[in-house]
């Protein structure tokens, strides 16, 4: 059973390169910051290779998803903000149906800013966008060499959050993906080998 896309959202999957580019940026270098965060505690020793190599690759990411929101403005229509944005009752509903078609362990027949989708991406850039703003702070104010004190630490803290949101929406987009490519579709050879 194919759901009925909503005739406010777009109907075309394909994405520009710098789209992709970006993708790329955010999904690769993402994934590698959330994993060497942890190595990141090492800004309290006079030597921090950790926090250097988690600092410059998280600034790396954080000018890409900026790229990512300013091209929701000014970017190819299917990729703009307001494809998705603002929620609205019948995106929701959208939603919604493509959960009820999981249940019925079909893949919802929708592009990639809609219905669940749209919401799954909303959150990823949502997540990237707090880990983006925190870890700039911390990578411009942040001392190493001594341990993190007053709005330093509650930025930290307050950065440290994604420790949770990165791996959820990952744990997501990656279970959507694989879902998408046992069905049939194969949306991330499009995005990651510019497949046609």
């Amino acid at each position: 059973m194919k759901t009925n896309i909503a005739p406010d959202l777009p109907e075309t999957d394909e994405f520009d390169a710098f789209t992709r580019l970006l993708h790329a940026v955010m999904a690769v270098g993402g994934t590698l910051a959330w994993l060497l965060g942890g190595l990141a505690g090492d800004y309290k020793k006079a030597s921090h290779l950790g926090f250097t190599l988690h600092s410059w690759l998280g600034i790396t990411v954080s000018l890409a998803v900026l790229l990512r929101i300013l091209y929701g403005f000014w970017g190819p229509d299917n990729v703009r903000f307001a494809r998705w944005l603002p929620v609205t009752r019948e995106r929701l509903l959208a939603a919604w149906e493509d959960v009820l078609t999981l249940f019925k362990l079909q893949l919802p027949q929708r592009a990639s800013h809609e219905g669940l989708k749209g919401v799954v991406q909303g959150f990823g850039l949502l997540a990237f966008s707090w880990q983006a703003v925190t870890g700039s702070l911390l990578f411009l104010y942040l001392q190493p060499g001594g341990r993190a004190r007053g709005m330093m630490h509650v930025i930290k803290e307050i950065h440290e959050i994604g420790n949770w949101l990165i791996p959820i929406f990952l744990g997501l987009h990656l279970a959507g993906t694989v879902m998408d490519a046992i069905w049939g579709e194969q949306k991330w050879r499009r995005m990651f080998f510019f497949q046609e």
